[in-house]
């Protein structure tokens, strides 16, 4: 540039990019005054920096005179794109705002329109299904109703139906097993929220629980059925037999439905009621052995429907229960590694830790007996005099009693060996209490 127009100026030097005004500044008035004058001349600076801004304004218009057709087609060129550039782009943005309008109007107002709709349909589904829950929980109540009807009420005023309690605890359990499904998208979700569904459960549901409980419990209880009776007791024939079977059938599917725990609970108290009533009348024939045949021949009954109890359990395969795992709700362990229980006796001896309900019967009564007959002895009196003199008879009284009451019902002689270790430990908890 310096060639093609001389120029004093040193443009090198401006276009520097270490540059500095103040420096460059301080150059031209150190240039044209002392550095010892007290009053300094910017006069002469300044009219230096006017005349190059002068010197490079009229290059600028040289410049731009000399080029100025190159920069005006240009700047006319540039225009024109820029005015075809916006027309292209105004079509377009016509045409973006002409199709956002059109999705608009086919796209976004119905999906709003198909949201509400769905949301209203989702309501509605969910009002269709809590209706239908509540529906199925009610008629459920009333056919509870209607089956607790047809058990009675236990006074014997009305015919009962003893299966009605098997049929009454199936559909209680059904009805919980909805209500306990409230988890979200379960059935039984809001139920707990629905008035009639907390006044179904507060009277039908807990009336029904505790009367199928307290009747199935005292037909446990009084389960009784043996081929031996004292004197002058009417024997059970084979039909009332036979019911009485089933009436205790019902009643342990029932409690089994109602509350697993609650069934070996209540079979538990039966075999302790036994024991418990056993001891005591034993341990006052011993002091008044007058009574002894009687009371043994009682005892041996109560034996006979131990096992007339056991063979029933053995013969009752618990059903499929929704809440129900054995080994944990149980609180049981598993004869062996995942076997599951396949009738309600192993269940039970399971939980007894025995082999067997009489065996189990005459170890426990020949532990309970040994501390009473000691007691007897350790009191001195006509009694114990008595029952040393007798021992023999005692001996043989006892050993004939567990072989009896151990046949079953039933059952024909010659099983004897099998529960000589049983009269054994009976006569051994007598005897042993004597000494020689």
């Amino acid at each position: 540039m310096a060639e093609a127009d001389p120029s004093y100026i040193d443009y090198e030097a401006f276009l520097d990019p270490r540059f500095s005004p103040t420096s460059f500044a301080n150059s031209l008035v150190l240039a044209t005054n002392n550095a010892s004058d007290t009053p300094l001349d910017l006069s002469t600076p300044l009219s230096r920096v006017l005349f190059d801004i002068q010197e490079i304004d009229t290059h600028i218009h040289t410049l731009s005179t000399k080029s100025a057709i190159p920069l005006l087609t240009l700047t006319k060129d540039q225009a024109d794109a820029g005015q075809r550039i916006a027309g292209e782009v105004e079509a377009q943005v016509v045409s973006l705002n002409d199709g956002y309008q059109r999705l608009e109007k086919e796209v976004i107002q119905r999906y709003e329109a198909a949201e509400q709709v769905r949301v209203a349909a989702e309501r509605l589904w969910q009002t269709v299904k809590i209706g239908r829950a509540v529906g199925r929980c009610l008629l459920l109540g009333r056919q509870l109703q209607a089956q607790m009807a047809e058990v009675g009420d236990g006074t014997g005023t009305k015919k009962e139906d003893h299966k009605s309690m098997v049929r009454a605890s199936s559909t209680l359990l059904s009805i919980r097993t909805l209500l306990s499904a409230s988890g979200p998208d379960e059935e039984g979700e809001h139920l707990g929220r629905i008035n009639i569904i907390l006044a179904l459960q507060n009277s039908v549901l807990a009336s029904s629980d505790s009367t199928l409980r307290t009747r199935s419990q005292q037909i446990v209880r009084e389960f009784s059925l043996s081929s031996v009776s004292p004197p002058n007791a009417a024997t059970a024939t084979y039909a009332q037999s036979e019911e009485t079977k089933s009436r205790t059938t019902s009643a342990l599917l029932t409690l089994w439905l109602l509350s697993p725990p609650l069934l070996l609970s209540a079979l538990e108290i039966y075999l302790r009621t036994c024991l418990t009533s056993s001891l005591a009348s034993i341990a006052r024939a011993l002091a008044a052995l007058s009574t002894l045949d009687r009371t043994l021949l009682e005892v041996s009954a109560r034996c006979q429907s131990i096992i007339a109890l056991e063979s029933l359990l053995d013969s009752v395969k618990p059903p499929l229960h929704p809440e129900l795992d054995f080994h944990a709700t149980l609180a049981i362990p598993s004869p062996r590694d995942g076997e599951e229980p396949t009738n309600l006796l192993h269940l039970l001896l399971s939980s007894l830790d025995t082999s067997s309900l009489p065996s189990f019967f005459w170890r426990s009564l020949a532990e309970g007996l040994a501390s009473r007959v000691a007691e007897l002895v350790g009191r001195g009196g006509a009694g114990a005099r008595a029952l040393r003199a007798q021992r023999e008879k005692v001996k043989d009284s006892i050993r004939n009693c567990v072989l009896q009451g151990s046949q079953g019902s039933g059952s024909t002689t010659g099983r004897e060996s099998t529960w000589e270790r049983e009269a054994a430990v009976m006569v051994g908890s007598v005897l042993g209490a004597l000494g020689r």
